[in-house]
């Protein structure tokens, strides 16, 4: 295609619906937040934005079909910051994270909180880590598996609180904070928005969140960067993504309708809600963070045995 045809195919993009590939379950924030910013979207363009859950193997499933997809602009995968420990994760991937994707941009962040039956009887952080520090292999808290934003969030702390901790992996969020308000796990790094009710309520008690800063929905709680633990913030970002070789111009038109959809009013309400935070990166910001935490992510998953079975 000469560089006169990729402009001119651009222009007209889209003429058919967009297949948008989530690689988790329905439900979960990646599932959610962006559906909500697809249909401001499918909108503006003209074209509806189709979303597909392909969940399986870690969310290496689905990036693989986008990674092998057309790349016509058709085809693009919504994945979040578990995107880049995949290459420490899957050493023998079928496709390149950082090769086989250009990044179109980031949709926003969510800050996980640190949540705890206030039956544990713990009234800060430093507090739980004393206990757990006290009594070696006692501390347990909830995880979605290896690699998950949830897991990465209580692994950068635990590491650089320097206590051991068991994981105990459930299928959804709302499993763990089942067993996390009955007592029966210590704690659970969760999407603020899933939380929220909980901590209003005072049936959870949130002790720190990770995210560098705190968190808008509840400015109270400090990070753990705050709390006294350094490297020990996560970033749960969510992003698009698209196939390599797929033309600069349709990238930057969709980034481009990406932002103004961000920036609608009812949009930015919907997000607010569920705690979701800007992340107002151009493509190549985001695409440079990105690489940046892969290699960050590479040395922590080695530093703390994290491996999948």
């Amino acid at each position: 295609m000469t560089a006169a045809n990729a402009q001119a195919f651009a222009e007209s993009w889209p003429t058919r619906p967009i297949r948008a590939i989530i690689p988790f379950g329905p439900g979960s924030a990646v599932d959610v937040v962006p559906r909500i910013v697809f249909e401001q979207m499918a909108r503006q363009l003209g074209q509806p934005i189709v979303v597909e859950n392909r969940a399986g193997a870690g969310g290496t499933l689905g990036s693989s079909l986008v990674a092998k997809a057309d790349p016509d602009g058709y085809t693009m995968l919504v994945h979040s910051a578990a995107h880049a420990i995949t290459p420490a994760l899957y050493p023998n991937l079928n496709y390149s994270v950082e090769r086989d994707f250009v990044t179109v941009g980031a949709i926003g962040s969510v800050p996980n909180i640190m949540i705890m039956s206030p039956s544990k009887g713990f009234k800060t952080v430093q507090e739980y880590v004393a206990a757990s520090k006290a009594k070696p292999g006692s501390a347990t808290y909830a995880s979605l598996g290896v690699g998950s934003a949830v897991q990465m969030s209580a692994e950068r702390f635990r590491m650089s609180a320097g206590f051991d901790a068991v994981m105990v992996p459930f299928k959804g969020g709302a499993e763990g904070i089942t067993e996390v308000m009955a007592g029966r796990v210590d704690f659970y790094f969760c999407p603020i928005a899933t939380a929220l009710p909980h901590v209003k309520e005072g049936r959870l008690l949130g002790l720190a969140v990770s995210s560098p800063r705190r968190a808008e929905a509840l400015p109270e709680i400090p990070t753990t960067l705050e709390s006294g633990y350094p490297d020990s913030d996560y970033t749960f970002w969510m992003g698009v993504f698209m196939p390599a070789k797929t033309p600069p111009d349709i990238v930057a038109k969709f980034h481009q309708e990406m932002v103004k959809a961000l920036d609608a009013p009812a949009v930015k309400e919907k997000l607010k809600t569920l705690g979701v935070e800007s992340m107002p990166l151009s493509p190549a910001q985001f695409d440079a963070q990105v690489k940046r935490e892969i290699g960050t992510y590479s040395v922590f998953a080695k530093a703390a045995g994290m491996t999948v079975n």
